[in-house]
């Protein structure tokens, strides 16, 4: 039981220390398809989840995506992804031969756009309503239910889709946010695991063949806490908090799949795929550099900033790197292309084993 209790102490900590760690709003090595490891050739992705999946549902004003200088990298300018660049949205239907399906918010463009599946990532959002006031996970689906509901998308059409779940920090940095107390968070952990399983169950039960979700990432990592050592340690306490909580998401899933025909979800992790590529300080191919992986590329110029601040007369308050190539991190939470591209990379075991589930 002290064991147990050092766990949640540890977790607390962790969230407390992080903040809105969980606010998580390109090299062509791999851009081959791996459409067959799937046993079936998916036609569309399903996204659902916050700012690591999110590409654009969020209004121009109300987010750092759409300002200056995200989005140079690709499409050039900003355009709603949490980057320099390209997301894990992007990269994952890069692997099933597909373009990156459109947000929700332009579901309205006409049928020709809906051909890749939709995209219901909202950035700062969680399992359960967050601080911001932007549609839950079960909302998410919810949304896509209406789809289905009003013939936009049938169930031949998720028969042959994929769907990524990429959801959870948030609702921890939510959590304590609202003065959530130690004593309670083992029990709020297990509702967050229970409902996340919930959701995760409803999906295949609309039909989607396979449900890829991910494990939090090592929060413990990112720059909004390594700053705290000049970007040069990673804390070991959050990390071994975040393990925990990714345990539980992992004994959930292997249950599920035991529960199941045709063991449907998969796990991705961004943990270890985090970790890898910090201490190689590139990618597993060793082809993409990254000097200071724990460094970002983007950041405001004193803590009251961050990347995109501009002052009342538009002068920039942040700096940004010559190379964003050259950082695994774009900002202090989120990876740049080149790092989603290096996570991918690392990503190839866990996706080399989806054929195995078939």
């Amino acid at each position: 039981m002290e064991g147990k209790i050092i766990f949640y102490l540890c977790f607390l900590i962790c969230f407390l220390l992080t903040g809105n760690a969980g606010v998580k709003g390109s090299s062509h090595h791999h851009h081959h398809s791996h459409r067959h490891l799937f046993g079936f050739r998916p036609l569309k992705l399903f996204v659902f989840g916050d700012s690591y999946a999110d590409t654009g549902n969020i209004g121009k004003t109300a987010a750092n995506s759409w300002k200056v200088p995200y989005g140079i990298t690709f499409p050039g300018k900003p355009a709603g992804r949490f980057s320099d660049g390209r997301v894990l949205t992007d990269y994952l239907a890069r692997f099933v031969g597909i373009k990156s399906p459109i947000p929700y918010r332009w579901r309205n463009l006409g049928a020709k756009h809906l051909r890749y599946g939709m995209n219901f990532a909202f950035g700062g959002t969680g399992v359960f309503d967050t601080l911001v006031a932007l549609p839950n996970m079960t909302t998410q689906i919810d949304f896509l239910q209406e789809l289905l509901s009003n013939k936009v998308y049938t169930w031949p059409d998720l028969q042959s889709s994929v769907a990524l779940v990429s959801i959870a920090g948030n609702d921890y940095g939510a959590y304590l946010a609202r003065g959530g107390s130690s004593q309670t968070l083992q029990s709020f952990i297990l509702l967050v695991v229970d409902q996340l399983v919930v959701n995760l169950k409803r999906l295949h039960g609309m039909g989607m063949k396979k449900v890829a979700v991910t494990s939090l990432e090592p929060l413990g990592c990112l720059p909004q806490t390594t700053v705290s050592s000049s970007f040069q340690e990673c804390n070991g306490t959050q990390n071994t908090a975040v393990t925990f909580h990714n345990l539980l998401l992992s004994q959930a899933v292997t249950k599920l799949n035991n529960e199941t025909k045709d063991s449907p979800f998969v796990i991705l992790d961004l943990y270890a795929s985090f970790m890898s590529v910090f201490e190689n300080k590139a990618d597993h191919l060793g082809s993409s550099k990254f000097e200071n992986p724990l460094k970002p590329c983007c950041m405001g110029i004193s803590s009251e900033y961050s990347c995109g601040s501009v002052d009342e007369s538009g002068a920039k308050k942040y700096t940004i790197c010559d190379d964003p190539e050259s950082a695994f991190f774009w900002d202090t939470v989120h990876p740049t292309q080149q790092g989603w591209n290096a996570v991918y990379s690392a990503l190839q075991g866990t996706l080399q084993q989806l054929h195995s589930l078939y």
